[in-house]
């Protein structure tokens, strides 16, 4: 069956259940559908086929025994950020070029527990840093609706792999949209969950009170039966919430019915693409056809977001990202001269630009007799635009808005203007800085190229989210629709 690599997760769990398929097979013609396309796209750093293969076999018998769960034969990949033991983890950097972990990441490990076949890791922007995919050390993957331009990032190769059907699934991460604008970009469905939601063990370090762990999938459908698989506390990381996982499949019944959801203000100002504006408001009054109750709201605080984001996540960048001194592991420069100097030249030759820009901003900011003026004063404003959403939340349910101002745009265009890059993700910070829930759902096209339409939802309403976006999928055809690759 030549058309496998198009099935949802849930498409091919119901197939894989009924005996139609096996998950040999499928995993067969995702392999087969990644050496077709993806040297075009460059979505993988890694291809892990002998490693898929088995790991088809043993859920053929699981399946074959009754003891298989909704994920079991789904082939997957995985983001080259989240540990996968035995198999290279570069973070898409030349100082982890060489680094083959001795554990699972929590979310990997319970992912392959439920039995879901590993294709691969996916390209990225090094250590999560970019909004475009470039700045990968290996090389930049392309979006499948045209390869011209950028897939989003830094989880674009993984929205790109799910969108051409590379990949039934993906892990991601979002720090600062990093799953959400991929997503809209590539056109298939993301989810980044609640702070602490989903175990960061495993997942290497950019900015720790930002990271958090989610799914790239076809549908709603699939992102919550993926949800459901890797959320839970996890001794194995402090920040880990101990609320107990709900049902997220079983609460999709399509009805927004009476549902409030707010429109924010801010998140319609100038720079934003005519056509992404005319989509996303095409998508909201399909919700209020739906029967939702839609109200215009305000956070004022917007406005600082970017600001205060980029100082928070470089400096935890610069603390995080000290541990590679070219000792312990990783790249080390040999050479010459005492071990300073061969530490400078470890982070000279090992990190990238946009990482070493990265580290000066957050090292900067920490410094003595900038702290307060920045580090902390950044602080503040988080709490405020926490303050913010709180407020919101107390008259709507839900919000509605676009995930970024513009669709995807040409490689290169903006690789020389760093604070035009980071105005790509103005929508998507400040929900990372407040640890709320939200996801990246199809909603259309501007240009020939998708537009998501986002949904943020009050600490821990993941169920309410995929409802909503469950509902809007089941009303129209966005997210099935497929790049002519």
């Amino acid at each position: 069956m030549s058309e496998l690599w198009q099935l949802s997760v849930t498409q091919a769990s119901q197939l894989l259940a009924d005996r139609e398929i096996s998950s040999v097979e499928l995993t067969e013609c995702l392999l087969q559908r990644i050496a077709d396309v993806d040297g075009r796209l460059s979505s993988y750093i890694t291809v892990t086929g002998d490693v898929a293969r088995q790991q088809a076999e043993m859920a053929d018998r699981r399946i074959a025994a009754g003891e298989a769960g909704p994920l079991t034969g789904i082939p997957m990949q995985i983001k080259d950020l989240l540990c996968t033991g035995g198999v290279p983890t570069t973070c898409a950097s030349r100082m982890l070029a060489e680094y083959v972990p001795v554990y699972d990441a929590t979310a990997v490990g319970r992912l392959r527990e439920q039995g879901a076949v590993l294709l691969g890791k996916g390209n990225m922007d090094e250590f999560g840093m970019g909004s475009s995919t470039e700045n990968s050390a290996f090389f930049p993957t392309r979006n499948p609706w045209d390869v011209e331009k950028v897939p989003g990032g830094s989880s674009g190769g993984s929205a790109a792999a799910v969108a051409a059907g590379m990949a039934a699934f993906a892990l991601g991460t979002d720090t600062g949209g990093s799953i959400r604008q991929p997503a809209s970009f590539c056109g298939v469905t993301g989810l980044k969950p609640t702070y602490g939601r989903v175990s960061r063990y495993g997942l290497v370090a950019y900015a720790s009170s930002l990271d958090q762990v989610g799914p790239l999938a076809r549908d709603a459908a699939d992102c919550a039966l993926i949800l459901q698989a890797i959320a839970g506390h996890d001794s194995h990381d402090a920040t880990s919430l101990p609320d107990p996982v709900p049902d997220y499949a079983a609460g999709l019944n399509g009805d927004v019915t009476g549902l409030r959801l707010g429109v924010p203000q801010e998140y319609f100002g100038e720079g934003m693409d005519a056509g992404v504006r005319a989509t996303v408001t095409s998508a909201i009054d399909q919700l209020a056809a739906l029967g939702a109750e839609i109200r215009e709201i305000s956070l004022p605080t917007t406005e600082y977001a970017l600001a205060c984001y980029y100082i928070i996540a470089p400096s935890e960048c610069s603390a995080n990202l000290a541990r590679y001194d070219g000792v312990k592991y990783g790249y080390s420069h040999r050479g010459e001269g005492d071990m300073w100097e061969a530490m400078e030249r470890t982070r000279q030759h090992g990190f990238g630009p946009e990482v070493k820009r990265r580290i000066m901003l957050g090292a900067f900011a920490l410094s003595s007799g900038y702290y307060d003026a920045y580090y902390h004063k950044a602080q503040q404003v988080r709490t405020l635009i926490r303050e913010d959403f709180t407020r919101a939340f107390e008259g709507v349910d839900a919000l509605v808005a676009p995930v970024s101002p513009i669709v995807a745009f040409p490689i290169g265009e903006r690789t020389d203007d760093p604070v035009r890059m980071y105005l790509v993700d103005v929508y998507t910070l400040p929900v990372n800085i407040a640890g709320l829930p939200a996801m990246s759902v199809p909603c259309g096209f501007s240009d020939g190229l998708p537009v998501g339409l986002q949904l943020i939802g009050p600490h821990l309403a993941e169920s309410r989210l995929l409802n909503i976006a469950h509902a809007y999928q089941q009303a129209t055809d966005w997210h099935t629709q497929r790049p002519a690759l």
